[in-house]
């Protein structure tokens, strides 16, 4: 018995290093993948207007960070098939279906030329143009609702590689992580809300946790806490950022929460004033989690 319990303890152990190693590895070839082709995604935002957040990770997530085999044998990062009026090479492959057609290039940086002018010449894409550079989240919606994959979670798969790798650095004005400058800020006044027992503002446009804290007398390391984020989180208008630390679960009667296209686990918590780690833990769920659109996630 003694050396059953044995055996099967150097089995679950190996399979806790074997998961542990893959997981590595996995970080290791997306921050590779981040670094080679950063500055190509930031030339795109440029010429075509679209985030290169956006452009890193439908790359990252199409090619399984260029390690794909349709991104080996064809260049094809972003899983573009080939449609009726692309006269370029050819490659099949299965997707939906057996042996579907998709669009083969010379080299990567034809296929993000195509993928940039896929989404800018085709009619179904051209709200999306109209958002803020800087929307990632409105982006990653309008690209599902507007059909660019089948797969029902492909917009919050999206902002989840977006925030955990911080992509949205890429999407500032120089598409660089900027050196702070010390620089006077206007001060600016904020209403205060209380909800859930907890204190909250709501983020204006082109807001900042340094503009939040220090209107209200805070330290923005301390904001950036309380809402669990890193230091170049991008605020949008509306957002609830909290003065205090959120809860390990949600107030009654909110039980459960049904999710929508475009949150991920961290927007769902800021919504009930509950830490990330808790909504995981109720829920049983690891890190690499994406909330599907339809899933039912507890709440306490």
């Amino acid at each position: 018995m003694r050396l059953f319990l044995r055996v099967v303890s150097i089995l679950l152990i190996s399979l806790v290093w074997i998961g542990a190693g893959a997981k590595s590895k996995r970080l290791n070839s997306y921050h590779k993948y981040i670094q080679k082709y950063s500055d190509l995604a930031i030339q795109h935002q440029k010429k075509y207007r679209i985030p290169a957040s956006i452009t890193l990770a439908q790359g990252l997530l199409e090619s399984g960070a260029g390690q794909s085999t349709l991104a080996r044998r064809s260049n094809n990062h972003f899983g573009i098939k080939c449609h009726s009026d692309w006269r370029g090479g050819k490659v099949y492959h299965d997707d939906d279906l057996r042996g579907e057609c998709f669009r083969k290039y010379k080299r990567v940086e034809d296929s993000y030329e195509d993928h940039s002018r896929f989404l800018a010449e085709r009619s179904r894409y051209a709200r999306l143009f109209k958002l803020n550079i800087k929307d990632y989240k409105g982006w990653a919606k309008g690209l599902q609702k507007c059909g660019y994959a089948t797969d029902r979670a492909y917009a919050n798969k999206l902002i989840k590689v977006i925030e955990d790798y911080e992509l949205y650095r890429f999407d500032s004005e120089k598409g660089k992580k900027k050196k702070k400058q010390k620089q006077a800020l206007p001060v600016l006044s904020y209403q205060t809300y209380r909800t859930f027992g907890l204190i909250y503002v709501y983020a204006k446009e082109n807001d900042s946790f340094e503009q939040i804290a220090r209107s209200l007398g805070f330290k923005a390391k301390h904001l950036r806490k309380y809402n669990e984020v890193p230091e170049d989180f991008p605020l949008q208008a509306g957002d609830i950022v909290y003065l205090e630390k959120k809860k390990k679960k949600a107030d009654k009667p909110h039980y459960e929460h049904i999710v929508e296209v475009g949150e991920s686990m961290h927007s769902i918590s800021q919504m009930y004033g509950i830490q990330v780690r808790s909504l995981y833990k109720m829920n049983k769920k690891d890190k690499d989690y994406v909330p599907e659109e339809g899933d039912v996630l507890k709440l306490r």
